[in-house]
């Protein structure tokens, strides 16, 4: 899953990227405002993190510009504003949650799973693919009760299929997807994550399961079973 933090502390901001990074998260953070709408206007994130108080552009008019212009990335907002008239203007501007510092990185975490299962409609922190497990939570595919030992990168891959089953993912996306602040994803990087998966997966048991539909990417047919 990939993260958008905007936030003006670069204490803050580095602890929670180096937070969500551990559990296998790709992170991008800024601590200015306007800096944050460019990436959030001109890239895919699951959820943004968002705080108010921004050089050059608060988090109220980011948040307004991006639900203005038809963004809607989840956004849950991250401040020391925590009286109930700030958390109500917060949530009427467009934000989905509404978390007050000091805050709980584990709580932070669980809002964060939230509000992805609930952008992807999956009600549950797990997605079934016929014997194929994978744990939102734990960022873990298990299959046949066995968990299979993939990089960050190649789960980071077929996490972002099993939530968008059914739709052909571009190479051009999961290149985007797998972006962070300190390094980039080749499109033959890809292809080399996508053979590994196949192949863990085959030597795991499974079926066939990752389709190439080829000038395109590839996606995972909603009615598969493994």
């Amino acid at each position: 899953m990939k993260l958008l933090i905007i936030e003006d502390s670069e204490r803050l901001r580095k602890s929670l990227q180096v937070g969500f990074t551990r559990l296998g998260y790709t992170v991008v953070g800024t601590g200015d405002g306007k800096e944050g709408l460019h990436f959030a206007l001109n890239n895919d994130y699951d959820v943004i993190i968002l705080d108010i108080m921004l050089p050059s552009l608060d988090g109220l008019n980011v948040l307004k510009q991006l639900r203005d212009r038809k963004k809607n990335t989840s956004v849950v907002i991250l401040s020391a504003k925590d009286q109930i008239d700030d958390r109500i203007k917060g949530l009427d501007v467009g934000a989905d949650d509404y978390l007050c510092k000091p805050f709980s990185f584990d709580e932070l975490h669980a809002r964060v799973r939230s509000l992805v299962r609930r952008a992807h409609q999956v009600g549950s922190p797990n997605i079934e693919i016929g014997l194929l497990c994978i744990d939102l939570s734990l960022h873990e595919a298990i299959f046949d009760g066995s968990p299979i030992n993939f990089t960050p990168h190649e789960y980071t891959i077929l996490e972002h299929l099993a939530l968008n089953l059914g739709r052909v993912i571009t190479y051009a996306s999961l290149e985007d997807y797998l972006y962070n602040d300190h390094a980039t994803v080749t499109r033959n990087a890809i292809e080399a994550h996508i053979s590994a998966i196949r192949r863990k997966l085959k030597q795991a048991g499974s079926d066939p399961l990752i389709k190439t539909r080829r000038g395109f990417g590839y996606f995972i047919e909603k009615d598969t079973q493994v």
